[in-house]
């Protein structure tokens, strides 16, 4: 087998590789993507068994699609952990792909998780919505600057009928009413692509039996349910519910040492659109559940509210994180939850006593 350690730049990538059968030892550099493809595809030709490993990194999906292609072994490492493994102070391209090397062939690359090629792709759909969420509210947010700027506070009330026709016949100067033109032809459009990917969202959720289930909670939609399906990927890779929010992003950073403690803010190495949906999703949750509603004025009180919806969208992620292990909608995990037999809940154990 051909071992390739591989230092990967987007115009460029350094490998060093080795023949575990002659134990010869190669080093290359290979340009983007003519003569890196002219490379791999030479060794498939050979008949050779390759294994590339190279950190996790973006703008590389033609690589991973020509290494499957060639059904050329791809290992993905935590470039943290990769980086965390060096002794070196030293660090060069040639001796970053030379530890990558090293730690393939002791059998220490930390290797990751790497979801399939549709997940992939449901992602670009969940991403394109949520930029596109985010030009409009930019759009809509100059709009109610140039009502305010003449006098009209309709809040929301400026996007219904009545606000939209006052909007346009304010009196406004020659570039300013160009200005108004223009954000409003381009808010028309955006809004019913916004709509067509919001109903794409909802089919693909559909098509997931644990996303039909996560949805069945208060406050949280097929958008989140289904971001929420796909960038955990498989439940099984998690052993607990503080390993789901640590993979979030939801735990606090932490710098202790001896007796002392010292907990910062969240750590935000997880996904960042899951991380503002669940944020969004416990919001609702509050509004529309009682208990989380008290929870989340208590912890208010004591912390602030911007660290109170953090702390209750690490809750949802846990519970949701159990509810897709265990197979339950929210009426059995209403049933069956932590909280089933305790007082007040109505379901559980039910008393004896007349």
């Amino acid at each position: 087998m051909l071992i390739i350690g591989c230092d990967y730049h987007p115009g460029f990538q350094q490998i060093a590789f080795v023949d575990t059968g002659t134990g010869e030892l190669q080093e290359r550099r290979l340009g983007h993507s003519q003569e890196a493809e002219a490379f791999y595809r030479e060794l498939k030709q050979r008949g050779a068994s390759v294994r590339v490993g190279m950190e996790a990194s973006g703008q590389a999906r033609w690589f991973e699609r020509l290494l499957a292609e060639l059904q050329f072994e791809l290992w993905i490492g935590d470039a943290a952990q990769i980086r965390a493994k060096r002794v070196r102070k030293q660090k060069t391209d040639r001796q970053d792909a030379q530890h990558i090397l090293d730690l393939l062939l002791e059998n220490r690359f930390p290797r990751i998780w790497v979801p399939s090629w549709e997940n992939r792709d449901l992602r670009q759909l969940l991403w394109h919505r949520h930029r596109m969420v985010q030009t409009r509210t930019r759009l809509m947010n100059q709009l109610q600057a140039v009502a305010l700027n003449e006098g009209v506070r309709r809040k929301k009330g400026l996007w219904r009928e009545a606000g939209r026709k006052q909007l346009e016949t304010l009196a406004l100067a020659p570039w300013a009413s160009r200005r108004r033109r223009d954000l409003l032809e381009m808010l028309d459009r955006l809004t019913p692509r916004i709509a067509e990917l919001t109903e794409a969202v909802e089919q693909e959720a559909e098509k997931y039996p644990a996303a039909r289930r996560l949805v069945t909670h208060p406050g949280v939609g097929p958008l989140t349910a289904l971001a929420f399906v796909l960038i955990i990927g498989e439940v099984e890779r998690f052993r607990c519910g503080n390993q789901v929010a640590s993979y979030l992003g939801l735990v606090p950073a932490e710098d202790s040492s001896g007796e002392h403690r010292r907990l910062g803010h969240i750590s935000k190495q997880g996904n960042t659109l899951l991380r503002f949906l669940l944020v969004e999703a416990a919001q609702v949750t509050i509004r529309s559940d009682a208990e989380w509603r008290r929870k989340y004025f208590h912890l208010a009180l004591r912390r602030g509210r911007e660290i109170a919806k953090v702390a209750m969208a690490r809750r949802l992620a846990v519970r949701l994180y159990w509810m897709w292990r265990k197979e339950w909608d929210y009426e059995q995990w209403k049933k069956f939850g932590p909280h089933a037999g305790q007082p007040g809940t109505g379901v559980g154990v039910q008393s004896n006593t007349e």
